[in-house]
């Protein structure tokens, strides 16, 4: 009965919320002494005093797979499924990171996507340092950024299969979400302001009235200036790209030239040697054959001596 859902859970992504863990994992968990006497009777709003004493992250760790705490109590909220207004104010928590990072865990595992990006992509801004066990047992430093970058775009954190959500830009074609804001424009527009605030003014001696520099201006003429800032800085980058392109024509031909007198110096250079090689090798024949016919004369002589050798021979035995 401890380990049951809560009847009036909702099913996420049309299964029972515990499944979303692992079933050797979510085995361990309810085989722990921690589920047993810490995570028995949990509500929601007891909850959040158990989330207060977390003091890192992970999944499961050393070699037999320990569930951590962390863990653990994402699965009790799975079990008792709180209300959505519970888990944003997780989210919210400021004086407790850990408190904050386990309710984007589990809105991340179970909300729609348009709450995924609307409450949990706002931790993108907040660098405090969170503690995170490895899979040996050790901790190593991190930070809420990194972990909810780790959750946003990974298929896997925590030991625990995360579901796939939709990109940002295709829920702002569709209009189901704004387009983002940085955290920074407000800083930028605040720091213009100050800037506009801070700019000298003049004093009209005849009248005795003051006149500001750049304040007061219509905006056909404040678009006009723009304009023609931007034509003489278009016309600019024009003549410097067209000059640019002219020394690199130049540059070009001039390669061309030398590359084409290069060639012609190794084509004569091959053609010389190709000379030299047709008359080394017509020298080579005529010696070639001049021995042949010498050595057809020697033979021939040798054989007419042979011959007459021979007949002196037969008529002196005769």
């Amino acid at each position: 009965m401890a380990n049951r859902t809560d009847p009036l859970a909702k099913s996420v992504h049309g299964m029972n919320p515990q499944n979303l863990v692992e079933k050797i994992v979510r085995s361990k968990i309810y085989q722990s002494t921690y589920w047993k006497e810490q995570c028995f009777g949990l509500t929601a709003e007891t909850q959040v005093d158990k989330a207060m004493e977390l003091d890192h992250t992970s999944g499961t760790y050393s070699g037999n797979r320990k569930p951590t705490p962390f863990l653990r109590l994402v699965l009790k909220m799975l079990q008792i499924q709180p209300d959505k207004d519970i888990v944003i104010e997780f989210i919210k928590n400021e004086d407790y990171k850990y408190v904050r990072v386990l309710g984007a865990f589990y809105l991340l595992l179970t909300g729609s996507v348009a709450d995924i990006y609307q409450y949990v992509e706002p931790l993108y801004n907040n660098y405090g340092k969170i503690r995170h066990k490895l899979s040996d047992g050790k901790f190593t430093l991190t930070h809420v950024d990194e972990f909810i970058d780790e959750l946003l775009t990974k298929d896997y954190s925590c030991d625990t299969a995360l579901p796939r959500i939709q990109k940002r830009w295709v829920l702002e074609a569709s209009g189901t979400l704004e387009p983002r804001r940085s955290a920074l424009e407000d800083d930028f527009e605040e720091e213009e302001e100050d800037k506009e605030e801070e700019q000298p003014m003049e004093i009209d001696e005849p009248n005795g009235r003051e006149k500001l520099n750049y304040r007061g201006r219509s905006p056909d003429r404040e678009r006009d200036r723009d304009r023609d800032r931007d034509r003489k800085h278009d016309k600019h980058h024009r003549d410097r790209d067209y000059d640019r392109d002219r020394d690199y024509d130049r540059d070009y031909g001039r390669g061309r030239d030398r590359d084409r007198d290069r060639e012609r110096d190794r084509n004569r250079e091959r053609d010389r040697d190709r000379d030299r090689h047709r008359t080394r090798d017509d020298d080579y024949s005529r010696d070639k054959d001049r021995d042949r016919d010498r050595d057809g004369r020697e033979r021939e002589r040798r054989d007419r001596d042979r011959g007459r050798h021979r007949s002196r021979s037969w008529s002196r035995d005769r």
